[in-house]
């Protein structure tokens, strides 16, 4: 990492700087308050439920209490991030707008994470996660809490319902392995980010439900999902310096990870950005610099003994390399699928920034859309990936089968 970004974490924590330091320059620049626990935690909804959750203590105020299942990770390797809970605040009451009204404050290569639940198609931008972490929303009729790690570059969606009951998820302020833990609302019981894995508290043991979620860039997404709607960062709930990069340098692939005291897998550098995925019994992760060829390029493979095709086109800014989102390297869209289509396997190949198969020559998109063609109008199934930094994975999954190649 440069000597002048190194210093910027040495000096201050990239987490205060994200959660508290924060307003765009405005003295009244709003914030949500962090929350008051409770010894005893009584469970709570945030809507209709069909199931009931334990009560106990809060995990925020004492994760050794005695009294929980025991942890699936030791409560010492929790380490404080520096703000207190939701001091990083979430956004509770998401507002959205049109694709033509966030044209006019995103550019075309910035990243955002798309969620489509049965056609209710929705972008939540990066430059707005970077400052909140945590967005509670409804997504096609389901409870989502969609996610993003910047330490991890880890973007991932939760259903936030536990065990029939509907929650919301907050910041706990600690890490773990470099990742966010989160919080349920219901039972403040401490959750990994990556895995979607309740860790300590009284639901030790519960894992969420993640749901198919990619970051593509905003031109990506306009173009091909017109009638989207985007996350507004006008009616976050607080103020802050939406398209900035606090954590910059973050992305550097000769770099070595901040706050992270695992140990790095030597298999790969510590920052190399990987495409993982999480099976029943295996994990495999594909080394991005693997899957990246001219304007476009397919990788074929085979996971839990089915086969995936691995889609990846240019135009996507880094969100963690430069200070400007929008200036940083273009690292590239991924898109994870199964080739399978009305029983018969497909094979694909790039052409310019699209994807044609070989069976009937429709061409389909990074988003896995057939756009024109014979099939046009269907769409490949998409796998559950995660694109993130292979120190964080490695960590959280050691027996990962890495393809470098």
């Amino acid at each position: 990492m440069r000597t002048s970004r190194l210093a910027f974490f040495v000096v201050a924590t990239a987490l205060v700087a994200a959660a508290c330091g924060a307003s765009s320059g405005d003295d009244d620049a709003t914030t949500e308050a962090a929350p008051t626990t409770s010894t005893t935690i009584v469970s709570s909804t945030t809507g209709p439920s069909t199931g009931s959750l334990p009560e106990g203590p809060s995990a925020l105020e004492d994760r050794y209490d005695a009294s929980f299942p025991t942890p699936l990770i030791d409560p010492d390797d929790i380490l404080s991030g520096g703000p207190p809970p939701d001091g990083i605040p979430p956004i509770d009451d998401p507002k959205f707008v049109s694709v033509a009204e966030a044209d006019e404050w995103l550019n075309d290569q910035e990243p955002v994470l798309v969620v489509d639940v049965d056609g209710d198609v929705r972008a939540y931008p990066i430059q707005i996660l970077m400052w909140h972490e945590i967005v509670n929303d409804t997504v096609g009729g389901v409870p989502v809490a969609v996610t993003y790690c910047p330490l991890c570059n880890s973007a991932i969606t939760f259903e936030r319902t536990v065990r029939g009951v509907e929650t919301t998820f907050g910041t706990s302020g600690s890490l773990y392995f470099a990742n966010l833990v989160m919080y349920d609302r219901a039972t403040e019981s401490l959750w990994n980010q990556l895995n979607g894995a309740a860790v300590v508290g009284v639901l030790t043991g519960e894992t969420l439900n993640q749901i198919p979620s990619s970051m593509v860039s905003w031109k990506d997404f306009k173009e091909d999902r017109p009638e989207g709607k985007v996350l507004d960062r006008n009616r976050t709930g607080a103020n802050r310096r939406y398209g900035t990069n606090p954590y910059t340098g973050l992305d550097d692939p000769n770099g070595q990870p901040f706050l992270f005291q695992g140990d790095v897998d030597v298999r790969a550098k510590a920052m190399q950005r990987v495409v993982a995925i999480d099976g029943d019994g295996e994990a495999a992760a594909w080394a991005l610099d693997a899957l990246v060829e001219g304007e476009a390029a397919v990788t074929e493979a085979e996971f839990d003994g089915e086969p995936i095709v691995i889609f990846w086109k240019n135009g996507q800014a880094s969100a963690l390399d430069t200070s400007d989102i929008a200036a940083g390297r273009d690292i590239g869209t991924v898109g994870v699928f199964s080739p399978i289509l009305d029983g018969r396997e497909l094979t694909f190949s790039a052409e310019g920034t699209t994807f044609v198969d070989a069976e009937t020559g429709t061409t389909w998109n990074v988003l896995g859309d057939a756009v024109s063609g014979p099939l046009e109008g269907q769409a490949l199934e998409p796998v559950t990936f995660v694109r993130t930094f292979w120190f964080s994975w490695a960590a959280f999954r050691p027996d990962t089968v890495l393809y470098e190649s």
